[in-house]
């Protein structure tokens, strides 16, 4: 009875608008409360939020934050674009699968889907429409374009799950790779179906001489660098996760300033975006670590994984469950609420089952980006539809083809888990 009041109380703090940390925080004590009296109580919340914000990986996330900023700054969306169209702009649909490449590149160097999504719906969103492509499936590239900054490293949400599941950041990091080159391939091919489907909804581009193309190729260049700033020290074991971060930070700054977007009110600002985003997060984690607490003295987490357990079905049923229970949520909450409300209770199940914790984090990402553009919250489509100045409506209706595409490589990704784990094995120590 005490759960079901904590949960309720939770929910209804998150119905009314109470941001994710404090309704988790609040409850939470309640619960404490509760269930172990105001000596429980006190003494969890001297101890929770030191222990939660003195994890040295922590320092990861302010730094991928600031890349994120400082990419932005520097303008490279553009050239991204551009490249990418000149390279595939003639293809049917080119455009478009300009548009995922480019979401694929910068999530490469941003790892914010929401910041993808708003740079891309200001730069290759208008530049589709104006070449006569249908508005509702430009605007449904986008969105799904700029989920991808979910799953390439440097991704926030990734490591946001490694910390709570206390599993391998870097291993994580490197393991949305290769899903991630799936994804793209799959919005492009999502792309290449319904452009062949009806081609007037993408109209041919010029041809790009290829001089040009291997001209544009050049402003390609210090992205790949910072790219390999981060992901390749990761990989080959020269830096950590939390080191890679810094890395990636200082190299986006470098690229600010060639580029000569760096002011003291532009710096200023980046900065305090940053500090904005890590304070929001980490009160995030606290709120979660005080819930968890209550959980643990509740014995709900070990109660279900208990029940779960003894049922008498496959365990390829029960993650298929999870992981529609996963896009059901995502049709209502925020992708970061979701992970700090679950992870702490479904990851025990994961691990009794048997199933790597390093392929579930990929999985769960993969599925919060149909989160990210699912009805009614869609978190994506809204971005898209703000800064295009789109009915939502549009939108949505441009990403149904692919939330269709999206589930057919989550249930190839599930099938073959090397897919996932194949490359964080060969990692460098």
């Amino acid at each position: 009875m005490t759960t079901i009041i904590v949960l309720g109380l939770l929910f209804c703090l998150l119905a009314i608008g109470t941001p994710v940390g404090f309704a988790m925080a609040f409850s939470g004590s309640v619960g404490l409360l509760m269930v172990g009296g105001p000596g429980t109580l006190f003494g969890i919340l001297q101890t929770a939020p030191l222990s939660t914000i003195s994890s040295y990986e922590l320092i990861t996330i302010p730094m991928f934050l600031l890349m994120a900023d400082l990419v932005l700054l520097s303008g490279v969306a553009d050239d991204l674009f551009k490249t990418a169209s000149a390279w595939v702009g003639r293809i049917p649909g080119g455009l478009g699968m300009a548009t995922a490449l480019a979401g694929a590149g910068f999530g490469a160097i941003c790892g914010t889907s929401t910041a993808s999504a708003a740079t891309l719906s200001s730069t290759s969103l208008p530049a589709m429409i104006r070449h006569g492509y249908e508005p509702k499936m430009a605007a449904g590239v986008v969105a799904i374009s700029g989920t991808l900054a979910m799953l390439i490293p440097p991704s926030v949400a990734l490591v946001i799950f490694g910390l709570l599941a206390e599993v391998n950041i870097g291993k994580l990091l490197i393991g949305g790779i290769i899903p991630a080159v799936l994804v793209t391939a799959t919005i492009m091919g999502t792309i290449y179906f319904l452009v062949w489907q009806d081609p007037s909804r993408a109209p041919s581009v010029k041809a790009v001489p290829w001089r040009e193309r291997f001209a544009l190729l050049r402003q390609v260049g210090p992205m790949l660098i910072l790219f390999s700033m981060v992901t390749g020290t990761i990989y080959l074991g020269i830096a950590t996760p939390t080191e890679a971060s810094a890395l990636g930070a200082m190299g986006a700054l470098v690229l600010a300033v060639v580029r000569g977007k760096v002011t003291l009110p532009s710096l200023y600002k980046a900065l305090l975006s940053a500090c904005h985003g890590t304070c929001m997060i980490v009160m995030i984690l606290v709120g979660a670590s005080i819930f968890g607490y209550f959980f643990t003295l509740t014995h709900v987490t070990q109660d279900l994984v208990a029940w779960i357990g003894s049922l008498p079905t496959s365990r390829w049923v029960i993650i298929t469950l999870i992981l529609c229970g996963y896009i059901v949520l995502g049709s209502f909450m925020d992708q970061i609420a979701i992970l700090v409300l679950t992870v702490p209770i479904v990851l025990p199940l994961i691990k009794t089952l048997g199933f790597d914790p390093i392929w579930f984090g990929v999985i769960k990402i993969v599925t919060a980006e149909v989160g990210m553009i699912t009805p009614p919250v869609g978190l994506n489509c809204f971005i898209v539809a703000r800064y295009a100045n789109r009915p939502v409506s549009e939108v949505f209706h441009g990403t149904f083809p692919h939330f269709v595409a999206h589930l057919i490589a989550i249930a190839i990704l599930v099938a073959f888990p090397g897919i996932i784990l194949w490359l964080p094995s060969q990692m460098g120590n």
